[in-house]
């Protein structure tokens, strides 16, 4: 039986549930268009696929195996390849509404086998005594930390393969079944290369073993590198999740303390696990009305980091320079977008997704309904970050807010958190505060409270 190796979230040879699956196989990537259609022409999550695409089909010569590259709609290459005499597809799974509308649609063409290769758990295998889903995250943890054993961490080992006759030089396009190729570049998917250098795995791996210790006094400081820097390594799956897992018990195993790290591995985990179980959470609030502005003029400001609070104003351009952002400051901004603007979860989220090279559906809806207040395990709605607040405590001698804004490197750490000094002062190409912080705060309460009679 000849087997399709469908690489999507997964792209790597090393430890790799798709290579343990025996015999005749045809691996393939998609860059699917029903995705890259939308995506402006600077994407720096496609430069980054490109790249890891180009590096996994490097790899797999090495293993006598190659990869089939396409450009199109999914259901029109596994059509073609229906038509071509397979029958069956393995792929990693994922949660997200389109990817799941997208793998009900191939499975109507072939015999779809979903693999678990994204996460440490299955999404049934944590639920409570009367078999439905954990609603809070404490509880669910310790119920992970009860389950889980050596064997969520074990390597899976390749398979003996034999290579399908296909096609595999160039980009492969199907259409009306039928296949042609052309010259294999970023540029004919219809994207810009950007020529970033990505930081090599190891290196993170072994920055991660210095930080790790430390991780909980440091990981929350904005001008700290003390992060894993991991996340979009687990997004595409250029790492696998179980050798982060390996890699914590060596570091465990020398004294270290790592479990404040596992614990943010199984948030991750719960994200996923509540998008599974309750998918409407991907557009629709859990438990409460939440206050939908639609204030123009306050939505073009926070994405053009021009609010006039510099810490939320630091963040977005670090945002739309790099594609990342501190976890500390994704929390915060969550919080400014949704209450101190007022603004509607949703484009915040979209706003995101959009720009976060890590960008991960379960991860960023969630993480926006939880600042929003209204998840199904969110912060209180009535806890409101304070930026000014959060500056003094997480980025004291403003280092986050001058690397990215050094329009503002004369004034003071203290100036920088004076909210009148800054409505006072004319700083040039920087504007003052949209909106002061008490008021908006208020506004915000009475807002919610009115509309959740």
């Amino acid at each position: 039986m000849k087997k399709i190796l469908w690489f999507r979230r997964d792209l790597r040879v090393h430890d790799s549930m798709l290579l343990a699956e025996e015999g005749e196989v045809l691996p393939i990537f998609i860059f699917d268009r029903h995705i890259l259609d939308s995506l402006e022409k600077n994407d720096k999550r496609v430069d980054f696929i490109f790249c890891a695409v180009m590096k996994l089909k490097a790899d797999l010569k090495t293993m006598g195996l190659d990869l089939a590259i396409f450009y199109g709609y999914p259901e029109d290459v596994f059509a073609y390849l229906k038509i071509k005499g397979f029958h069956d597809v393995f792929a990693s799974i994922d949660y997200d509404l389109y990817a799941k509308q997208r793998d009900k649609t191939i499975a109507k063409i072939l015999t779809f086998h979903p693999l678990n290769d994204t996460y440490i758990f299955e999404p049934n295998e944590v639920l409570k005594k009367d078999g439905t889903p954990y609603l809070v995250f404490s509880p669910y943890y310790r119920a992970c930390q009860q389950i889980y054993t050596k064997y969520h961490a074990l390597s899976y080992i390749k398979s003996s393969h034999s290579l399908a006759s296909f096609t595999y030089d160039g980009l492969l396009m199907c259409q009306k079944n039928e296949l042609s190729s052309l010259h294999m570049s970023i540029e004919n998917i219809g994207f810009t290369p950007l020529h970033v250098r990505y930081t090599m795995l190891k290196e993170k791996l072994d920055a991660l073993a210095l930080k790790i210790h430390d991780y909980t006094e440091n990981r929350d400081y904005l001008f700290r590198d003390a992060t894993s820097n991991l996340s979009v390594e687990l997004r595409f799956g250029t790492l696998s999740i179980r050798e982060v897992l390996r890699y914590l018990i060596l570091l465990k195993q020398e004294g270290k303390h790592t479990e404040p790290f596992f614990r943010q591995l199984i948030f991750r985990e719960f994200y996923a696990y509540l998008l599974y179980h309750f998918p409407l959470l991907a557009t629709h609030n859990y438990r409460y009305k939440t206050p939908n502005s639609h204030n123009s003029a306050f939505y073009d400001a926070f994405c053009t980091a021009q609010t006039g609070y510099p810490l939320i104003d630091a963040a977005i351009t670090q945002l739309l320079q790099t594609g990342e952002m501190h976890n500390r400051a994704r929390m915060i901004v969550g919080s400014f977008f949704t209450k101190h603007l007022c603004l509607p979860w949703q484009q915040g989220e979209a706003f995101f997704a959009k720009h976060l090279l890590d960008y991960d559906a379960a991860s960023n809806i969630l993480s926006w309904q939880w600042c929003a207040g209204t998840g199904i395990d969110p912060q209180p709605y009535f806890r409101i970050f304070n930026p000014y607040s959060q500056s003094k405590k997480f980025d004291a001698n403003a280092v986050y807010i001058k690397r990215w804004l050094p329009n503002l490197k004369k004034f003071t750490p203290k100036e920088l958190c004076h909210e009148d000094f800054l409505i006072e002062i004319k700083i040039e190409n920087y504007p003052k505060p949209i909106i002061r912080h008490d008021v908006a705060r208020q506004i915000f309460l009475d807002f919610f409270k009115q509309i959740n009679k």
